[in-house]
Parts: C-alpha cells; structure tokens; sequence
C-alpha cells in the first residue's frame, strides 16, 4: 500500500502533525487530490524514522534448531560449529532462510540490513553470495539490502574480484583471526581500492583478562586509512576490545580513528553471548566503549549481529531489543539508543536520511503513542513499518487480562484507519 499522508501523527518532539509523502519522501506541501495513494489516520501513533540493522548475518540465520542447544560457545567454538553446518548449506536453503529473516527484521521496524555473507571452503565458494543478492534484487523497492563479502584470510583474491563482479556492496573480512592481521588488513584495502567498494572489517572482537594494549586492529586499520587517504567508506565492526582500555590508552585510539573518518559499528547481544567465558570473575561485558566513542565524534551504529545461530541462539530481530541493551549494558541515553539504530546507523552505512524532515526519505516505523522508554525497552509490539512511502509491514495486538484496572486509564491506542 502506498502512502499519500499520516494524519494527526505525533513526532519524536512531541507534537502532533499531518504528515505527507511524495515520491517515497516527506514533503512540507500537501499531497495533491490526484496524488496515487491513501491517507491514513494515525492518531494514537508516534512516529519514528525506520530502523537499520548495520550488520547482519543473513547465511547464518536461523540455524540454531540444527545445533546442540546445550552448547554454550564462545567465538571460536561457534566459527567451528558453523564451519561443520557449511557443506550440506546449499543457495536455496540460505535464501530460504535469509527471506524469513528479512520478514522477522522488518515486522519489527527495520528497513535497511547490511549482511555480511561467508565463502565457503568446501563446493561452490560463492553460493552463498550468488543467493543474499538474489534475495537483495527480490526485495529491492521494499528493504534496502546491502551484501557485504566476508572474505577469510584463505580466500584467493580472484575469488574476492569474483564477488565484486557478481555485485557485492561491501568489501569485509576478520583481520583478528587472521594468522597475520596486519597483512590481512593491508590485502582486504588494497582490494577494496582496486575494486572500487567500501570497506566493512570485523575488529578487536575478543576480550579477555591479559591481552596486550597494543596491536589493535582499528588502529592499524586507521593508520592505513590516512596514509593511502582512501576516499572508500570505512566500518570497524564489534570492537569490543575498546570496552577493556583505560581511559588514557582509549582517547588516542578514539581520535585516530576520528580522524580517519571510521565508523563503528557496535553488536551488544552477539558479543555480550560470545565473550569473556574465559573469565572465572570480574567477567569482561564484551560490549564497546560506546560512551567514549560518541564523545570522540565517531559515527556510531548498533545492530543485533546474529540472529538463532552458533554466533547468538536468541534474539528477536528487533532494534528495540537492540537499543535496551545500549541503555542497560551500554549506559546510553534513551535518546542515543535510538538515534545509534536509526540516524547513526545510516551514516555509518552511507544510507540517504530518513525520517520525519521535509525531503527525507519516508523510511518509517509507527509505534503505539506511549512514553518512548517503553518503545525503547522494547516492550510493544504493534508497529506499522514504512518503506520508501510504502506499507511494508503492519502489525496490531489484542491484548486481554483479567486483572483489575488502575485508577489512572492509560493512553489508547487507535485504529490505523483508511480516510477515503
């Protein structure tokens, strides 16, 4: 369903608005009579710009039903278990999956997904890549895909161009698991330059008591960035070995990478599952100096990562389980949180702004009109998403309880109507 205008909608600031849509962006003039599309009463709504999962694993979905439920994994006991399900991984059963995943993403309000997307060792190395951009041409005009290749230090560079040429968005790779990070990094950004992509590396992803202050992955990252002055845009994702440097070690590190212009990309739920089983005490949170990093000017994104497999067997898909945990574990403002899976993640991205402004794009969720922390917190669940001006996702809850009422009624939540 298209959208003409969003009546009597309240914004992020409180006020109440007629909101209308042209040509899939917010426009400050009425939406003319013979304008294609539906007006909509969204009073007892609030509206907020769509959410962005920056960092997916869309092969890897919703897997965890084939693994031991017991097994409690830690980085490289997943990569393992993940290792052992790849050969009897086919193209079909990965966008099968990968399309399922997406429908979960957006019910819950996300209308943009960058997927990092493995090559396999063993059959066809790029099946898995020819499959996640089958799934992006399928959802093109409905949810902005991005394929990010994620190349391990045994993949040939014939096989990374391969990709390239196939369409991949993104160039990635895991430098830290590499058994030489510096070079892995050196090769992943000479690639990235000869094929003309931008660049999403997987960084400092492990904690642990004891390990050294030096020889960290943004770093050398950063420092490669400014002595090619490369013009690609440049992501550090997880980053979690942030969180455990002191104050006067951080800061340097924080202002090379600002003025190296990467940006961060932080995966709370995914890293706070895999890190620190190690520690018998004093257990590392496995989660980035986020705090630290907005205070270094530094664009800031935050996404879920994996989503029911040996990387993370929970989740919900949903950027308000994202955001609770940036308040709880993370100690962000409210107002943070959101703008870390919304605004920042898009910036990170290099996404078109979305929102509520004139000229924007009409990416957007509707909510219940209820005090944001319990959007935040995650604990509603009627949402009707937007993409490009179009209904892409609409969901409503009846709820029934036996129990009596307080003496303060609270707010109602109206029927999303047509007004014809």
């Amino acid at each position: 369903m298209q959208l003409r205008s969003l009546r009597g909608v309240r914004l992020l600031d409180g006020t109440v608005v007629d909101l209308h849509v042209v040509d899939g962006r917010v426009s400050q003039e009425p939406a003319g009579v013979g304008d294609p599309g539906v007006d909509l009463d969204a009073a007892g709504w609030r509206v907020l710009p769509s959410a962005v999962e920056p960092h997916a694993h869309l092969d890897k979905a919703l897997t965890a039903s084939r693994l031991d439920p017991d097994a409690g994994n830690d980085l490289v006991s997943a990569i393992a278990q993940w290792r052992a399900l790849l050969p009897v991984i086919d193209a079909v059963d990965i966008a099968e999956r990968a399309l399922h995943a997406v429908r979960r993403y957006v019910a819950r309000g996300i209308t943009a997904i960058r997927t990092h997307v493995d090559v396999p060792p063993s059959g066809d190395p790029l099946r898995a890549v020819d499959a996640l951009i089958g799934v992006r041409e399928q959802l093109r005009g409905r949810v902005t895909l991005q394929v990010c290749l994620l190349a391990g230090a045994d993949v040939p560079d014939a096989v990374v161009a391969d990709a390239a040429a196939r369409g991949v968005d993104v160039i990635g790779g895991c430098p830290h698991i590499a058994p030489d990070p510096h070079r892995e990094t050196t090769r992943m950004l000479d690639l990235a330059e000869r094929l003309g992509l931008p660049v999403d590396l997987h960084a400092d992803e492990q904690t642990g008591v004891g390990l050294p202050d030096s020889g960290l992955d943004i770093v050398d990252l950063a420092e490669q960035v400014l002595a090619r002055g490369l013009q690609q845009r440049v992501t550090a994702s997880h980053c979690v070995r942030l969180g455990m440097l002191p104050p006067d070690r951080l800061a340097p590190v924080l202002e090379l990478a600002a003025r190296a212009g990467i940006g961060i990309v932080t995966l709370p739920i995914t890293n706070l599952y895999l890190q620190g089983r190690d520690a018998t005490h004093a257990v590392p949170r496995g989660i980035a100096a986020v705090r630290q990093i907005l205070d270094a000017g530094i664009p800031l994104a935050a996404g879920a990562d994996n989503l029911r497999d040996p990387f993370n067997p929970a989740g919900r898909a949903d950027p308000f389980e994202t955001t609770s945990l940036l308040m709880t574990a993370a100690h962000l403002r409210p107002v943070e949180a959101l703008a870390a899976v919304t605004t920042g993640a898009r910036t990170v991205l290099g996404l078109p702004a979305a929102g509520t402004a004139p000229g924007a794009a009409a990416d957007l969720v509707l909510v219940p009109d209820v005090d944001l922390g319990d959007v935040l917190a995650g604990a509603v669940d009627a949402r009707v998403v937007v993409s490009g001006g179009r209904v892409v996702a609409d969901t409503r809850v009846a709820r029934a309880l036996d129990l009596p009422t307080g003496a303060v009624p609270g707010p109602d939540l109206h029927p999303l109507t047509e007004v014809r």
